[in-house]
């Protein structure tokens, strides 16, 4: 997960945002006579009455990571301008997703994760032209959405949202161009896997695991070049593992534990790390049981377009006109 690199310049910046943003902060907590210091503490802050920080309007870099701050962010967020990067997770903050952030232009970072953020998460952040956002490990109720193809990041990490919901779009396919890392582990989604998303020629990292995915594992996953890592673990897939999946060149790291596969291809096994246990691969060790894998095989079939997540067709053009020869006169 790679952050945006930073100038030196960038770097003094962040500095001098810290030793100002300080305290700043406890003046909202502290008497008015009270000392400004650097190392002012910021334990159990409430940052929405942290006013001042929308005065820091060529602030470039905002990390407020890994403290005690609670409450929600303050509006005046949205006089930064200049703010490219936003990191205030692993905190206790709550409250709904923040939408001040939509209002800054230059914003390529967003990391929210590991707080108590609830309520949906606006489609308009997947319309902004971010590199990387992290908001994982929150209570947001939302479902995924058509939308969220239009995102141009190249890290997305929505894991451990139980309440998001919704469908792998058959879209996923736009975001060839700039993504290299979707995680979206343990998020509640049930669908199928669109075959769309072998399009992600440039995705290195993809990590559906502990969802509620059907149905076979697209062949079209071989054609994901540049991929290393391939997790789909605990879900309901089924069939066998296409041959081309474990052909990829550069993967290292293939879990399809805990589904009910039934088959894969010796290639398979000489991937460097490799998981296919508790599934219904004959000859294999720590499988599945005989009778999981036979009340499985007299499930209903699957329905790919139950879910409501398969674009629909394209209506058939209509049928060319018919020009028929004049009768010959009748005389």
């Amino acid at each position: 997960m790679a952050r945006m690199r930073v100038s030196a310049a960038a770097a003094a910046a962040l500095f001098v945002a810290v030793v100002v943003a300080s305290p700043l902060l406890a003046s909202s907590q502290q008497p008015a006579m009270a000392p400004a210091a650097a190392a002012a503490p910021t334990n159990n802050s409430r940052l929405e009455k942290a006013y001042e920080l929308g005065l820091l309007t060529d602030l470039a870099v905002f990390h407020l990571n890994s403290n005690r701050f609670c409450g929600s962010l303050p509006d005046s967020l949205r006089n930064l301008h200049r703010l490219h990067e936003i990191d205030v997770s692993n905190n206790h903050l709550s409250g709904s997703f923040p939408s001040q952030l939509l209002c800054l232009p230059d914003l390529k970072y967003v990391d929210l994760r590991f707080n108590n953020l609830c309520g949906e998460v606006p489609a308009a952040i997947f319309e902004k032209k971010i590199d990387a956002l992290f908001i994982n490990n929150n209570n947001f109720d939302f479902k995924l959405t058509e939308s969220f193809s239009n995102s141009t990041a190249s890290v997305i990490v929505l894991a451990n949202l139980p309440k998001l919901g919704g469908c792998l779009p058959s879209s996923i396919g736009d975001m060839a161009e700039t993504l290299n890392e979707l995680v979206l582990l343990n998020s509640g989604i049930s669908s199928c896997i669109p075959p769309e998303i072998g399009k992600l020629d440039k995705l290195t990292v993809l990590d559906l695991s502990f969802n509620g995915f059907a149905g076979a594992l697209p062949e079209t996953i071989g054609h994901m070049r540049a991929l290393e890592q391939l997790n789909v673990a605990h879900n309901g897939l089924a069939g066998e593992i296409p041959d081309s999946i474990c052909a990829l060149p550069h993967l290292k790291n293939f879990t399809y534990s805990h589904n009910f596969f039934c088959g894969e291809p010796h290639r398979c096994l000489e991937v460097p790390h490799v998981d296919d246990r508790q599934n219904c691969i004959a000859g294999r060790p720590d499988q599945r049981s005989g009778e999981e894998c036979i009340a499985f095989l007299h499930r209903p079939p699957v329905h790919c377009d139950a879910h409501g997540c398969i674009a629909p067709l394209s209506p058939p053009p209509p049928p060319p006109a018919v020009h028929y020869a004049s009768p010959p006169p009748v005389y």
